[in-house]
C-alpha cells in the first residue's frame, strides 16, 4: 500500500517529536522550542547532498561548508540581525552549537570565515537549490488551488547603481508611419511583450538587479520610497513559498509576472492565479491562461477605481492574502527585515535561507 505524502510527512513530524529530540536532548542537553525548529528544518531540507564537505582551491584545506550552513538557517530561525550575533550564540549556546556541528566554543570559525562561506553559498545559489528540491519533493504531486503573486520592499544598506547615460545620436530624421497591422521594431516593444518570446533564464537575465529606488502606494494611500531591492513571491495555499525572484526596487510588479509564472508552472500544478491591480495587464491575462490556469486579477478603470469581482472571483481573492501573511513571516521572524549584506547575490541569499525555515514550517503544519 502506498502512503501519501501528507501521511509521510505527518509520520515525519511526530517520529522527531517522539525519537529525535529525546535523543537529543539526552545528548546535549534540554532543547528550546527555537532549537527543535532549527532540528525540524535541517531534517527535512537534506543539505547535505546540496554542497561538498569542503570548499576547494588553492592554499589551507576550507572547513566544513555544512556547518556553516546549518549555521546561516540557524540565524534565520533565531532571527539574528548580524553574523556578529551568530557568532556570539554559538559560543554561549552549547546545544545550538553542536547542532552546527561545533563541539566546543573554541572550534567556532570567526566573522571573516563565516563570510567566505557565505559569499560561497551565494555564487553557487545554495538556499535557492535547497528550496527547489524541497518544493519538488513536498510539492510535486499536490493539486494547488490557487497561487497567489506579489512583491514587497527589501530596504538595503548600499548605494543606488546609476544607470549609464545613453550615448548622444545624431537626430534622425521622421520615420514613416507604421501601418496599421504591421509588428513593431523590436527596440518598441514592452519587456512584457518581449518576454513573449523568451526562455525563463533569458527572462531572467533582462531584469534589472542593481540596487535602485522604489515606490509603492500603502495600504492608506500613501506613497512610500526606498533603497534597495523587490522581493517577488509565488505563495501557494496553505502559506507555502513556491517561487522567489528578486530584483531592483524600481521595476514594476507586473515585469516578473511572467518569469515567476513560469518558474511556478514548472515546480508544481495549480489552478488560479490570484494577483491585484498592479498586475492588470492583457498579456499576463493571455499568459496565465495559455498555462491552463485561471487568473483572477483586480481590474483598473480609469475614473473610478476597482471594477467589483464576481461574487465567486471575489471569494476566491481573498486567498491572496496568503502571500502577504509570508511576507509579513519573512520580515518579522526569520531575518527579512535585517539585511546587513550588499550585493544582488547575497541579499537573495540571505532572504532565501529564511523563506526555507517558512516553507519547512508551513509545510509540517499543512501536513499535520
Amino acid at each position: 500500500m502506498k502512503i501519501s505524502l501528507f501521511d509521510a510527512l505527518a509520520q515525519f513530524g511526530q517520529l522527531l517529536q517522539r525519537r529525535l529530540f529525546p535523543a537529543l536532548a539526552e545528548e546535549i542537553g534540554p532543547l528550546s522550542e527555537k532549537h527543535s525548529q532549527v532540528i525540524t528544518v535541517l531534517s527535512l531540507i537534506g543539505m547535505e547532498g546540496h554542497l561538498d564537505g569542503n570548499s576547494g582551491g588553492r592554499g589551507r584545506p576550507g572547513q566544513d561548508r555544512l556547518r556553516f550552513a546549518r549555521a546561516f538557517v540557524a540565524k534565520a530561525v533565531f532571527n539574528l540581525p548580524t553574523t556578529n550575533l551568530l557568532i556570539q550564540l554559538l559560543c554561549s549556546d552549547a546545544a545550538l552549537r553542536r547542532i552546527c556541528g561545533w563541539e566546543c566554543a573554541a572550534e567556532v570559525p570567526e566573522k571573516s570565515s563565516f563570510s567566505r562561506a557565505f559569499k560561497e553559498f551565494a555564487q553557487s545559489k545554495l538556499p535557492q537549490r535547497v528550496h527547489q528540491a524541497l518544493i519538488e519533493k513536498t510539492q510535486k504531486d499536490r493539486l494547488v488551488g490557487h497561487i497567489s503573486r506579489d512583491a514587497t520592499a527589501i530596504a538595503a544598506r548600499e548605494r543606488v547603481v546609476k544607470p549609464a547615460p545613453a550615448p548622444v545620436a545624431k537626430p534622425k530624421p521622421p520615420k514613416a508611419r507604421r501601418k496599421r497591422g504591421s509588428p513593431k521594431p523590436p527596440e518598441e516593444m514592452t519587456r512584457i511583450e518581449r518576454q513573449q518570446k523568451m526562455t525563463l533564464a533569458e527572462m531572467l537575465a533582462d531584469l534589472p538587479r542593481d540596487c535602485a529606488v522604489g515606490c509603492k502606494t500603502n495600504s492608506q494611500g500613501r506613497k512610500e520610497t526606498w533603497r534597495g531591492y523587490k522581493l517577488h513571491l509565488d505563495v501557494a495555499d496553505g502559506q507555502i513559498p513556491i517561487s522567489a525572484i528578486l530584483t531592483a526596487a524600481s521595476l514594476h510588479d507586473s515585469q516578473v509576472a511572467m518569469p515567476l509564472a513560469k518558474m511556478t508552472a514548472e515546480r508544481v500544478t495549480n489552478l488560479y492565479d490570484l494577483m491585484d491591480s498592479a498586475y492588470d495587464c492583457q498579456w499576463l491575462w493571455k499568459h496565465s491562461e495559455a498555462l491552463g490556469h485561471v487568473p483572477i486579477i483586480e481590474r483598473l478603470k480609469r475614473g473610478t477605481g476597482l471594477v467589483p469581482m464576481a461574487p465567486a472571483e471575489a471569494e476566491r481573492f481573498k486567498e491572496r492574502t496568503t502571500v502577504e501573511r509570508v511576507n509579513a513571516r519573512l520580515k518579522d521572524e526569520f531575518g527579512g527585515r535585517y539585511v546587513r549584506v550588499r550585493g544582488h547575490a547575497k541579499i537573495m541569499a540571505h532572504l532565501m535561507f529564511g523563506l526555507l525555515v517558512v516553507t519547512v514550517d508551513q509545510v509540517l503544519r499543512l501536513a499535520t
